[in-house]
C-alpha cells in the first residue's frame, strides 16, 4: 500500500509542477490527410518548457509526421501548431526555434568534428572567437574534448551521433527535435546514449521531443510519455503513469509485459475475473461494466497452494539472467476433437445440364430436433441447388423421415423440375465436454465435407466452426458464450478423400510471472498480489 500512496503523491506533484511551467507547444487539432488517407486524426496536445517528451508507437502511428509538422517540413491538413504563443504554420523551418537530429545524422564527411559542428553558426556569420567558444562548449558537453580536428568518418556511431546533437545544439534552439536517433545504434551504444541523452537534456535545460517505436527508450529518459496509435493519441503521461496506470490494453501490451485478461467491474474497487471476485483501487466505471484487466509479471508472487488468491500448474520455467520468467496455468483450456469425413465431390446434374444439385450426411444432437425445420435442414446438409450456366440459386424442397428418436434417417433434397440427392441424418445424444474448473463446456459435431467445399473456403476456421456446429458456453450461464479457436494438420489447398481430426478449443489462461526464485514445472502453485497490483482499463476494440 506504501508503494501506490507514494505513485499518487508522484502523480500529484508532477501535476502541480506540470501547471507551474509554461505551454511551450500546443498542437490543437492537427490532422495530416496524405492523399485521402488520414494519418493524424486531431491531435490535441500540450508541450511544456524543459520537458523531455517522447512521441511512443510503431511505425505507421503518425509520430514522425506530427515531429515533421512541428519541424516545418510539412503541413497540416487542419490544426494550428502554437509556439511560445504564436501559431507557426506559416513560418519556414529555419525561422522556427528548434533544431533537428535525424536518425541518419547526415555529417559532412568533408568537415572535421569542429567545423561541423560550427557549420550553423558560420552561416549565421558569428565572428570566430564566439564560434570557438561555443563549439568548444559542445564538445565539452558531449564528452569529445579533442576530437575537434578528427575526421568524423573515423568516429564510432555513438560518436558520430553526439556531434549531430551538438551541431543542433550549438544554435541554441528551444526545442531539439530527436527522429528516432538511436535507430542505427547497436544495443551496447543505444542503451548507453540513452543516459547521455537525458544527461544533455538536463545540463543544456531545452525541451527534447523524441520519437521512437522502442518502450524502453521512453521509459528510461522521458518526463512525458505520448502514447500514439493510428493516428491519434491513446494516453499521455509520465514512465510511472503509462506503465502502472494505462488507460487499454494497447497501452499496456506496448509498454511492457503483461497479463491481460477480460473482466467485468462489478462496482468501485471490486472486479472480477476468471471466475473470482478481487478487491483492486479503482473506481468510476459503471457497475459491471466490461473491462480489461492488467498485472504485471513483477507484481505477481509464487506462493504455496492454501496461501493464493489463484491457484494453477506450472507450465514453463525461462531463466532470463536475473529473473525466472514462469508461465503458470490458471484456467485449463478445453478441447473437443472431432471426425472430417472427406468425400469426392458428388453434384448430381440434369440431363439438359441446366441444373445441378449437392448436399452432404451430417449430424443431429436429439435435443436439437425440437426446433429443427426444414430451413435447418437445408443448412445442416448444405444443401443447395443451381443453374450451372447461370450460377443462379435454384429453391429446393426437403423430404425426410426424422423423428424425435436417436438413430439413422434419410433426406431428400429435389427442385422443381424433380432433380434430387438423397444423403443420410444420424440423430445422437452429444457428448458435451465439461470443464467445471474453467466454468465452461464445448461440443462439436462429426461432419462430411466435399474436396471443393474445403480447397474454396474464404474463411476456413470460420466454416469449420459451422459445419461441426462448434459451440463453447460457460456452466453456470449457458447464455454467455466462449470463443473457439481451431486445429487441423491438413492441407485445405491438397487435401484428398478420407478422415480428417479437427479440434476445437477455448484458450484457457496463463500468466507469466517473472521471480528471482526457481519452481519446477508441473508444481501445483498459488499466485497472489495485492489490490493495487490489479490495474483496471476500459475495454477496447481494434
Amino acid at each position: 500500500m506504501g508503494g501506490n500512496a507514494t505513485y499518487v503523491l508522484e502523480k500529484k506533484r508532477g501535476s502541480i509542477m506540470e501547471n507551474e511551467k509554461n505551454k511551450l507547444i500546443q498542437f490543437k487539432n492537427v490532422v495530416k490527410d496524405f492523399d485521402g488517407q488520414i494519418v493524424l486524426k486531431g491531435i490535441d496536445l500540450d508541450i511544456y518548457e524543459n520537458e523531455f517528451v517522447t512521441l511512443l508507437g510503431p511505425s505507421g502511428c503518425g509520430k514522425t509526421t506530427l515531429l515533421r509538422i512541428l519541424g516545418g517540413f510539412l503541413e497540416p491538413t487542419e490544426g494550428q501548431v502554437i509556439f511560445d504563443g504564436q501559431d507557426i504554420l506559416k513560418l519556414p523551418p529555419y525561422k522556427r526555434e528548434l533544431n533537428t537530429v535525424f536518425q541518419k545524422y547526415a555529417l559532412f564527411p568533408h568537415m572535421n568534428v569542429y567545423d561541423n559542428i560550427a557549420f550553423g553558426l558560420k552561416i549565421k556569420k558569428m565572428s570566430k572567437d564566439i564560434i570557438e567558444q561555443k563549439v568548444m562548449k559542445m564538445l565539452k558537453l558531449i564528452n569529445l574534448e579533442g576530437y575537434e580536428k578528427k575526421n568524423v568518418t573515423l568516429l564510432s556511431g555513438g560518436q558520430q551521433q553526439r556531434v549531430a546533437i551538438a551541431r543542433a545544439l550549438v544554435n541554441e534552439p528551444s526545442v531539439l527535435l530527436l527522429d528516432e536517433p538511436l535507430g542505427a545504434l547497436d544495443l551496447k551504444l543505444r542503451k548507453e546514449m540513452q543516459y547521455e541523452l537525458k544527461r544533455i537534456q538536463q545540463e543544456v535545460g531545452i525541451t527534447f521531443i523524441f520519437v521512437t517505436h522502442d518502450q524502453e527508450e521512453a521509459l528510461t529518459m522521458s518526463d512525458k510519455i505520448v502514447v500514439m496509435k493510428e493516428g491519434e493519441i491513446q494516453q499521455v503521461g509520465t514512465p510511472q503513469d503509462i506503465y502502472n496506470e494505462p488507460v487499454n490494453r494497447y497501452v499496456a501490451n506496448f509498454i511492457g509485459e503483461s497479463n491481460i485478461v477480460p473482466g467485468r467491474m462489478l462496482e468501485d474497487k471490486k472486479v472480477r475475473f476468471d471466475d473470482i471476485t478481487f478487491d483492486c483501487v479503482d473506481v468510476g466505471f459503471k457497475e459491471n461494466e466490461p473491462v480489461d484487466v492488467v498485472i504485471r509479471p513483477e507484481d505477481i508472487d509464487i506462493v504455496p497452494v492454501d496461501q493464493g488468491k489463484m491457484t494453477g500448474t506450472v507450465e514453463n520455467v525461462l531463466f532470463k539472467g536475473v529473473h525466472y520468467e514462469v508461465m503458470v496455468e490458471t484456467v485449463p483450456g478445453t478441447h473437443v476433437t472431432v471426425n472430417m469425413h472427406v468425400r469426392k465431390n458428388e453434384n448430381i446434374l440434369s440431363e439438359d445440364g441446366k441444373e445441378a444439385i449437392s448436399a452432404n450426411d451430417f449430424y443431429l444432437d436429439l435435443e436439437d430436433m425440437k426446433d429443427i425445420d426444414d430451413k435447418e435442414i437445408v443448412a445442416r446438409a448444405d444443401a443447395q441447388a443451381w443453374n450451372p450456366q447461370t450460377d443462379e440459386y435454384i429453391s429446393i424442397k426437403v423430404d425426410t423421415d426424422l423423428k424425435e428418436e436417436i438413430g439413422e434417417y434419410s433426406v431428400t433434397f429435389s427442385t422443381g423440375s424433380g432433380l434430387q440427392v438423397t444423403r443420410k441424418i444420424w440423430v445422437i445424444d452429444q457428448r458435451v465436454v465439461e470443464n467445471k474448473k474453467a466454468n465452461e463446456a464445448v461440443s462439436a459435431f462429426n461432419f462430411f465435407k466435399s474436396k471443393d467445399e474445403i480447397s474454396e473456403s474464404p474463411a476456413l476456421d470460420t466454416d469449420l466452426k459451422t459445419w461441426a456446429n462448434a459451440q463453447g458456453w460457460k456452466l453456470d450461464n449457458e447464455e454467455e458464450t466462449i470463443d473457439l479457436s481451431v486445429d487441423y494438420d491438413f492441407d485445405p489447398e491438397n487435401i484428398t478423400e478420407g478422415v480428417y481430426k479437427v479440434t476445437f478449443w477455448t484458450t484457457g489462461r496463463e500468466f507469466k510471472i517473472h521471480t528471482t526464485d526457481f519452481v519446477e514445472e508441473g508444481k501445483e502453485v498459488g499466485l497472489t498480489f495485492f489490490p493495487e497490483d490489479i490495474h483496471v482499463m476500459e475495454k477496447m476494440g481494434f
